[in-house]
Formats: C-alpha cells, sequence, structure tokens
C-alpha cells in the first residue's frame, strides 16, 4: 500500500511522518525537493497546480490531505481530490479544522467545509479530522514569564500535534472503520490562556486584536492569515472553542496528552 503525504514540509504532516510506523511504502509531495524529508519516496509537485500531480498520486493507495490555510484552499484541495479519483485512490483523510462548517466564525472554518463535503460527494472513501487549538501555537508567546495571548478567558480543548498526528497514523493504518466518519479530536480538558501560563509557571498578558494582528504580521505571517488567526481569537474569546469531545480516545483507546505533559516536554520553549 502506498501512503502519499501531502503538506509534508509542515509541523502536523512532520509529525505524522515520524508517527507512522516505517515509510518504506510513503511518498511524500513536495514543490521544493531540497526541502523533502530523508528517508521516503518523493514527488514534486503543487497542488494549486494540478498539471504536475499525475505522476505523485499514481500507485497510490491512501492520501493524507492538508491544504495551507489561506483563501484559495478550497482549489488545492478539489485538485487533490481530482487526481485521487484519476488515479484510482483509495481512502482520502483530510485535515479540516475546528468547528468548520456555513456558520463557523472565521473564514477558514467556512472554506474548510466546502472541501470537507467536496470529498464526501466524490465518490472516494474518505475520513475527516478536525482537530482543536494546537499547543504548539504557544510556542514564542512566551517571554520573560509571561504567555501573551489574543482569547482573552476563553476556554478551549488544546491538543498536542504529536497527539493529532497518532490519531492520524491510526487512521491512515486500517481506514475502513473510519469510512464516512468527521472526527473533533481535542485535548482531555478545556482550559484558558490564563490557566496553562499558570501551569507553567507564567504570568498572562491578553493581547488586543488589533495588536494581535499587527505582531503577527511584523512576524512575517500573511495579512489574510492574521485576520483569520484574529477571527479564531475573537470566537475563542467568546467560549466557542469551550469543549472537548470522546473522539480521540474511541480511535486511540486513551485519552490525548495533557497540557502538564506537553509542558513538561516543551519546557525549554515554553520558558520564556
Amino acid at each position: 500500500m502506498t501512503l502519499l503525504i501531502t503538506g509534508a514540509t509542515g509541523t502536523v504532516s512532520g509529525a505524522l511522518l515520524r508517527a507512522l510506523p516505517g515509510t518504506d511504502d510513503v511518498r511524500v509531495l513536495v514543490r521544493d525537493p531540497a526541502r523533502a524529508p530523508r528517508g521516503v519516496d518523493v514527488a514534486v509537485g503543487d497542488l494549486h497546480r494540478p498539471e504536475t500531480l499525475e505522476d505523485a498520486f499514481k500507485g497510490v493507495e491512501t492520501v493524507w490531505l492538508l491544504t495551507v490555510m489561506g483563501p484559495d484552499a478550497p482549489h488545492a484541495g478539489s485538485n487533490a481530490v481530482w487526481a485521487a479519483r484519476e488515479a484510482g485512490v483509495r481512502h482520502v483523510v483530510r485535515m479540516s479544522a475546528i468547528g468548520a462548517g456555513h456558520d463557523a466564525p472565521t473564514r477558514n472554518g467556512r472554506l474548510h467545509v466546502l472541501s470537507d463535503i467536496e470529498l464526501a460527494a466524490s465518490g472516494l472513501s474518505w475520513t475527516v479530522i478536525r482537530p482543536a487549538f494546537f499547543m504548539q501555537n504557544l510556542f514564542g508567546s512566551v517571554n520573560a514569564g509571561t504567555l501573551y495571548g489574543p482569547t482573552g478567558e476563553g476556554r478551549m480543548g488544546l491538543i498536542d500535534v504529536r497527539d493529532i498526528a497518532a490519531f492520524a497514523a491510526r487512521v491512515l493504518a486500517d481506514a475502513r472503520p473510519h469510512h464516512g466518519r468527521t472526527y473533533t479530536i481535542t485535548g482531555p480538558e478545556s482550559i484558558s490562556l490564563r490557566e496553562a501560563a499558570a501551569r507553567i509557571g507564567a504570568g498572562y498578558q491578553p493581547v488586543g486584536p488589533e495588536d494581535a494582528r499587527q505582531a503577527m504580521i511584523q512576524a512575517g505571517l500573511p495579512e489574510w492569515d492574521a485576520a483569520v488567526n484574529v477571527e479564531y481569537a475573537r470566537a475563542y474569546a467568546r467560549g466557542w472553542g469551550d469543549y472537548t469531545t470522546g473522539d480521540f480516545a474511541e480511535v486511540m483507546g486513551h485519552q490525548a496528552r495533557a497540557f502538564e505533559a506537553f509542558a513538561a516536554d516543551h519546557a525549554d520553549r515554553l520558558g520564556g
């Protein structure tokens, strides 16, 4: 069975590659071969350029589909689904977004549901995974003993990226029981950034939406991405993400990592 991994140079797909039991039958799709992970078959192509995808999808049985956030993400996802159909792919596992829906409070969520619906209508076997706010998003937010965040006092079901990867690896290993399922995966509890700060021995400083947007742009994030992240922050501050689900434990047989375990493993990156 050949597994094609898209987004292979990103955080989640990189963690997925490490979570897989082996990579002998793994192919990665990259735009720049110089950035490709080692030890796997490499296909050079771009989801935004459908003419580059035929060889990448040839002989593939299962696809991990992750598209980069942006206004044209549905275009990339649509090209991938079409290439999968043409190549005879059996199953696509797609990473969507928490709360994706036509009524989502973010443009990203409203765009993701379009791709979710297209995949479900494609005739392919499919699974959709919608992970909660990544714990790793806190990297770089701690400075001089203070955690800075734009989500106010809103609680979120934070999840470790390593758990997202482990969950995806389990589904990809035997996709049959997961056909037609949409999983929303969270950590074991919903906490605020103020609570997270206290658990790492830091203070908490809320950041206003405009200040957060400017800081992200100054850090090099595209304006569209920064604006959408602020949309998420406003929603989280209203309590939109204050819940957990049992989907992770249903598939994995155990809870996802607690925040304390994540913080202990990454104390060097959360210590300011």
